[in-house]
């Protein structure tokens, strides 16, 4: 019943916007945003995919391929945030920089379609977490109804499942550029090493995995109940010969298995705390 009032609200939030442009990566959070967002407002919204060398193709194909088959409008927006010396130097602020870049293209689209708002998936878990991109999308005035809604991840996917949408259990997958260690310069080169390495590792039967690129070492988390799959000779020399062609002299597979922002764990709290050096307050 509780859940049935929070689809309600979500309606209800989404109907009160009048319009919106919907910030869409194909994650479940912002794929069933996107589709309440239809059935609240037929025409008038637009699911916006920011396409950049951080996004994976086979991520791109899957986000298009939901949204044409449950006839959700959608826009690929090219956006430029590898040209940004800001986001290449990669410090803990670089999401911030990656979502400034998107919601900036997402403001002129919103003005020059006549749109009211930009609405993105932020749920009530993503609060508690160390987010910089969320302090860009309330600089650009970014709504999150699923926040609005009382909506955490697990009844997202509840609902997504009750809507019978095929991706209601699909793994969560940040952006390529989250894999990159802190400090290393983000490339279009190493991007691509990660992206190539994970569908690799994709292709050998994982389903949830992570290949974060620490120079020449690529260290693998693949999710706990998969790794006694990783945990034998000849999948470890299957890994092995699959990602050193990519230019990693070393592999290694890390014993805790995937955790979500793990590379966050060797921030000091200072650099969780200090906002970007250029943000400056917008009204």
């Amino acid at each position: 019943m509780e859940l049935n009032l929070k689809s309600e609200k979500l309606q209800i939030e989404l109907r009160t916007l009048g319009s919106a442009l919907v910030a869409y990566s194909g994650g479940t959070d912002s794929a069933y945003l996107a589709y309440a967002a239809y059935h609240a407002l037929k025409d008038r919204m637009l699911a916006i995919i920011a396409d950049s060398p951080s996004l994976p193709r086979a991520e791109l194909a899957a986000a298009l391929a939901f949204a044409a088959a449950h006839n959700i409008p959608t826009q690929i927006l090219q956006t430029n945030e590898l040209e940004s010396l800001s986001y290449q130097r990669n410090d803990a602020q670089r999401c911030f920089h990656c979502k400034d870049e998107l919601f900036t293209r997402m403001e002129k689209a919103r003005a020059e379609r006549g749109f009211k708002h930009i609405a993105y998936g932020m749920n009530l878990d993503d609060r508690g977490e160390f987010r910089p991109g969320q302090l860009a999308a309330q600089q650009h005035h970014a709504v999150a109804p699923l926040v609005s809604a009382g909506l955490n991840k697990a009844e997202i996917r509840a609902l997504a499942r009750r809507a019978g949408l095929e991706l209601w259990d699909k793994p969560a997958s940040a952006c390529l550029a989250s894999r990159i260690e802190y400090g290393r310069t983000v490339t279009r080169e190493n991007l691509s090493q990660v992206e190539q390495a994970e569908v690799a590792l994709h292709n050998l039967g994982f389903r949830q995995v992570r290949v974060r690129h620490h120079g020449e070492l690529a260290r693998i988390e693949v999710s706990r109940v998969e790794l006694p799959l990783a945990l034998n000779l000849d999948t470890l020399d299957r890994i092995t010969a699959a990602l050193r062609p990519l230019g990693f002299l070393y592999v290694t597979l890390d014993t805790a298995g995937y955790r979500s922002g793990s590379m966050n764990d060797v921030l000091p709290a200072s650099a969780i705390a200090a906002a970007p050096d250029d943000v400056k307050v917008k009204d």
